[in-house]
């Protein structure tokens, strides 16, 4: 009954993922679309840029919107116009004039847009996130993204968002409430100065309080991602696996290859000129044709079982056989199948072939 107990918590602490994300599991979420990043950094950046555009543009972008008006909307011009029946015309080029006032906002949006989501994630074209999928329209997988944790998270997120911009715009408007009670007294002109300043400062202050807390959503959501990829200690076993590849299909595999290596060693034997023996636990095959090579090739070699193959290989072949230990040993170490052999041994090879080609002529 323990050791059962304790097969079953050895199972459940090898499927729990504790374990940090690996990074091929890292560019597959990657190639997925799933990425720590934050909406609000990008979205509380732009509405800060936005602001700075309209201090630093406002008055000339004010000043050209009020000429449009004037220009397209004047008495005389709409009546010239109508008479013409060039109404048309006239609301397309208002149309046109307006859209050149709104480009620097667009192209600000656009901008930041880009340059947030570039800070956060760099350069990450993936279409799996899009792919149509049959669970994103089940009732019961719905159900679930709506009253999972995660939701919560976000609609305490929002709940929290609302709160810091309601105590922000508060905070502002109160330490600007002597310029707000002089409005009713001011001409228009002062006025409408008045309140684009404090439309200003509401704007930027709220737009910093919002990075403050995109900042911090960043980071969670980093936090999130992080704990949403780690893995399991089965699931790096796994990888490892099917990286490495199974140790069993690839023990079985170089098996394969010994025994080919090996089968196509013994096939080159009866072609060997001699075998050097140790006498029992070395054999070193040994061919030289002055037509084809250099210097002596080494065809096979072996010791112990292999040696005693070779041996007998040889034997069956009517290869000649000599015995010689300190070249038999020092030719094992030294040489590589199918590789000619040092320079060191040409003296005593071609002594032992000497002695072989006399052994042949003696018969």
């Amino acid at each position: 009954m323990h050791s059962y107990r304790l097969r079953l918590d050895l199972q459940y602490f090898a499927g729990e993922k504790t374990e940090k994300a690996t990074p091929r599991k890292r560019d597959d979420s990657r190639k997925k679309g799933q990425v720590a990043k934050s909406a609000d950094l990008t979205s509380s950046f732009m509405l800060f840029a936005m602001f700075l555009v309209l201090y630093f543009f406002g008055p000339f972008l004010g000043r050209r919107f009020v000429l449009v008006l004037q220009d397209g909307l004047s008495a005389s011009q709409v009546l010239q116009a109508v008479e013409e029946g060039r109404i048309e015309q006239i609301l397309v080029e208002m149309l046109i004039q307006m859209g050149i006032l709104v480009a620097p906002f667009f192209l600000t949006a656009v901008v930041i847009g880009v340059l947030g989501n570039f800070v956060q994630i760099g350069v990450l074209l993936s279409g799996e996130a899009i792919q149509p999928k049959l669970d994103r329209i089940n009732p019961l997988q719905g159900v679930k993204r709506i009253v999972s944790v995660k939701a919560l998270v976000e609609f305490l997120k929002s709940v929290f968002k609302l709160l810091v911009i309601g105590v922000t715009s508060g905070t502002v408007l109160w330490n600007n409430k002597v310029e707000i009670s002089r409005l009713t007294s001011e001409p228009i002109g002062d006025a409408l100065a008045i309140i684009g300043h404090l439309t200003f400062l509401l704007g930027l202050s709220v737009s910093i309080a919002l990075i403050a807390l995109a900042i911090l959503d960043f980071a969670y959501q980093k936090f999130d991602f992080e704990k949403s990829i780690r893995m399991s200690k089965q699931d790096l076993k796994d990888e490892h696996k099917n990286t490495e590849g199974d140790p069993q299909i690839k023990g079985k595999i170089k098996q394969q290859q010994r025994e080919m290596a090996m089968r196509r060693m013994m096939q080159e034997i009866p072609n060997a000129d001699v075998v050097i023996t140790n006498p029992t636990h070395y054999a070193v095959a040994i061919q030289y044709d002055d037509g084809k090579h250099m210097a002596p090739i080494v065809v096979a070699k072996g010791v112990d079982a292999v040696a005693f193959r070779i041996r007998e290989k040889a034997t069956a072949a009517d290869v000649p056989i000599v015995e010689n230990r300190p070249l038999a040993r020092a030719l094992f170490a030294q040489s590589e199948i199918g590789m000619a052999v040092d320079e060191t041994f040409y003296q005593a090879l071609a002594e032992t072939l000497a002695f072989v080609y006399q052994l042949k002529q003696a018969k």
